[in-house]
């Protein structure tokens, strides 16, 4: 069994490996996750180590390979420039818990709805109406949000095809 890295136990990767070692003991060492990912086994240690940014084709084999698409979705939200203007990075929690925030974020969706409706009665957003429209982009951004949540975590927990 292979030696926890302490100066790398808080790196998202770091945490995606020990994560997939509780499943797959071929993980509980760098050297041989390294072989696993197709990744030199220094470059996998300068990564974890936070030294280095690993590459979107690194991610994505690490994400699939240790079954972690938050994975994904964080590097694209962090790392990406594109995406860091476009991604919120999202937590996966129980499912329990992403139930309930989904549940929260859609229990005004009529109201939204409406709102949605007599805004756009006469094709344009005026001056006074931008501040509402403001207001329904932001709560549509929740449920995209939880909406993204919790279709990682069923990735995760019960391999759906992304």
């Amino acid at each position: 069994m292979g030696k926890k890295a302490t100066k790398a136990a808080d790196n998202i990767y770091c945490m995606a490996r020990y994560e997939a070692a509780s499943g797959n003991p071929d993980f509980d060492s760098r050297e041989n996750a390294a072989q696993i990912l197709g990744i030199d086994r220094t470059r996998l240690a300068r990564i974890e180590l936070g030294n280095i940014t690993p590459y979107p084709e690194e991610v994505y084999q690490m994400a699939k390979t240790y079954n972690t698409p938050e994975l994904c979705n964080s590097h694209c939200a962090t790392m990406c420039p594109i995406g860091r203007d476009n991604i919120k990075k999202v937590d996966i929690s129980d499912f329990d818990r992403l139930v309930l925030k989904v549940l929260g974020s859609l229990k005004n969706i009529d109201e939204l709805r409406a709102s949605l409706i007599s805004l756009c009665e006469d094709g344009t957003i005026s001056k006074s109406e931008e501040q509402e429209f403001f207001t329904i982009l932001d709560s549509l951004d929740k449920i995209s949000q939880n909406a993204t949540a919790l279709k990682l975590w069923a990735q995760k927990n019960i391999s759906i095809e992304e």
